[in-house]
């Protein structure tokens, strides 16, 4: 067990051989969320898309698949995870793909510059959750998007035993915190087990 919470303790910022394990096991174990919560969004040719909490990149390929000729962009507070990103992207690095290390409460990006930005698994680690919403706002287009997923869903999950630093928001207030910093529009979208999908709209 201690193993194990050691392992998990890696979800928020990994680093080392442990970090690097957790990269690969958060690419493999987050796809089916990914692909069923990048279904429910229009995609376009030539966006300009951002992800957040980019962990080991393949939302970023994924992104990079849904839309002809766009650019993506990645940030990760985890220095091994830009790393891993980096590399599961090298191919179109600093062409298509650009990768950097940065913090969600402090977006390196100017005002408006994004179509669609992405959270996969990443808000349960946010600090001042309401207010990182607000940063997210200020560099999506004006009807541009914002996407949210998660499978951690409910106070009560066994993840937050075995995770440090973990919250789990309800739906519905994700859903609160998106039209509090002005997203219109917003809807939850819901796949068993626990599949959770939030989209707003910047007005």
């Amino acid at each position: 067990m201690n193993l194990l919470k050691k392992l998990f303790s890696q979800c928020a910022h990994p680093q080392g051989r442990m970090g690097q394990a957790m990269l690969k096991f958060m690419n493999l174990c987050h796809a089916p969320l990914n692909k069923w919560g990048l279904g429910l969004v229009s995609f376009h040719d030539g966006m300009t898309m951002l992800d957040i909490g980019c962990g080991g990149g393949a939302t970023l390929k994924r992104l990079l698949e849904r839309s002809k000729d766009a650019k993506v962009y990645g940030i990760d507070i985890s220095e091994d995870s830009v790393a891993k990103a980096r590399e599961v992207n090298k191919a179109l690095l600093d062409k298509q793909v650009f990768i950097a290390q940065g913090s969600v409460s402090q977006l390196p990006y100017e005002d408006a510059k994004f179509d669609l930005v992405t959270a996969v698994e990443t808000v349960y680690f946010w600090p001042n959750l309401p207010e990182c919403v607000k940063e997210v706002r200020r560099v999506i287009k004006p009807g541009g998007q914002f996407v949210i997923m998660v499978e951690v869903v409910t106070m009560n999950s066994k993840w937050l035993k075995v995770v440090e630093g973990m919250t789990a928001y309800p739906p519905e207030q994700l859903k609160q915190f998106l039209d509090d910093a002005g997203f219109v529009n917003t809807e939850i979208h819901r796949m068993k087990p626990s599949y959770a999908t939030i989209i707003g709209v910047n007005s």
